[in-house]
């Protein structure tokens, strides 16, 4: 069985899923079947394989189908793009070569001064498609290079979580290719999609959505913080200058109190209890998760006894 023929009898089956409740599994496997395969423009043109594929995408209700249906989408589109845009190149030349025949016909000096001129239009219109194909190598375009939903999903968040109200700053990346970036950097370091990855995710999003921490995400959307740095950074790194200023002051505090804090732990009065609304807490603090994330802080108000965990 060709390609060509493989493409229809997928299509067929594709076909009748949009129309029914078909099974999730064998959609997927059908899609990763058509990813394999070696389609060509004219197996698209003959098929019409994109138009069943969409409307899959457009009934199915599971996250994985849809986000492989649009990524084999989008590798046809930019596929069908590159050869309408050679089509027009052809179509360009046999014009430039129509023309030159017919200053040939017309004979005498003028018909050698315009043969000059097409061979020279021709040299210009080669060396423009030349340049463009370099410049294409040199900065090829940036595609989606996994199909996991859990990373897609994670993708999605960080581009959430950099986006701003107002217009994109002049220069700067859209947030969809910003937290491409960074979700990359994040799995090349762990090179899976277990707890620790998901951690590491949410810690960046959560601190890329502080609205008490704007400089962070200034700073990376500006290039001043690179997606490789902020896919490492602690916790303590990330934190604003407020945290930050807060978290010294605990510190010492704890070294002024250090014999205190053995026994029962740092008094202090940065803190109010929600219940009696006084300051005259006592405070500890110990690591109950991974290594990169911030210590818990357990608070015990002095006054009124409530206790609870300050992150």
């Amino acid at each position: 069985m060709n390609v060509e023929e493989e493409v229809f009898k997928i299509q067929k089956r594709l076909g009748k899923m949009t129309s029914s409740d078909g099974s999730v599994k064998q959609a997927l496997d059908l899609l990763r079947q058509l990813q394999r395969l070696s389609i060509d423009l004219d197996i698209l043109t003959k098929t019409r394989i994109g138009m069943t594929v969409n409307e899959l995408r457009k009934c199915s209700k599971d996250d994985e189908v849809i986000n492989l249906a649009k990524t084999l989408i989008k590798s046809w589109k930019r596929f069908l793009a590159a050869t309408t845009s050679s089509k027009d190149s052809s179509k360009s030349s046999s014009k430039t070569s129509s023309s030159s025949s017919k200053s040939s016909a017309s004979g005498g000096s003028s018909t050698s001064h315009s043969g000059r001129h097409d061979h020279s239009k021709r040299d210009h219109h080669r060396k423009e498609r030349d340049d463009k194909k370099r410049a294409r190598s040199r900065s090829p375009q940036r595609a989606s290079n996994t199909t996991d939903t859990v990373r897609l999903k994670c993708r999605e968040m960080l581009a959430h979580a950099l986006q701003v109200e107002g217009e994109q700053p002049e220069g700067c990346q859209p947030p969809e290719e910003l937290g491409e970036e960074l979700e990359e950097a994040i799995f090349a370091e762990i090179k899976n999609t277990d707890f620790r990855y998901k951690n590491r995710v949410r810690s960046r999003v959560a601190n890329l959505k502080d609205p008490k921490n704007p400089s962070l995400r200034a700073n990376f959307v500006s290039g001043a913080i690179t997606a490789e740095r902020l896919a490492k950074m602690t916790p303590e790194e990330m934190a604003s200058d407020e945290m930050k200023n807060l978290r010294d002051r605990f510190v010492k505090e704890a070294i002024n109190d250090a014999q205190l804090a053995t026994n029962q732990g740092t008094k202090t009065d940065l803190l109010k209890c929600g219940k009696c609304k006084k300051r005259n807490c006592t405070y500890n603090q110990l690591q109950t998760r991974s290594a990169d994330e911030p210590m818990t802080t357990f608070v015990l108000c002095n006054e009124c006894g409530n206790r609870w965990k300050f992150c």
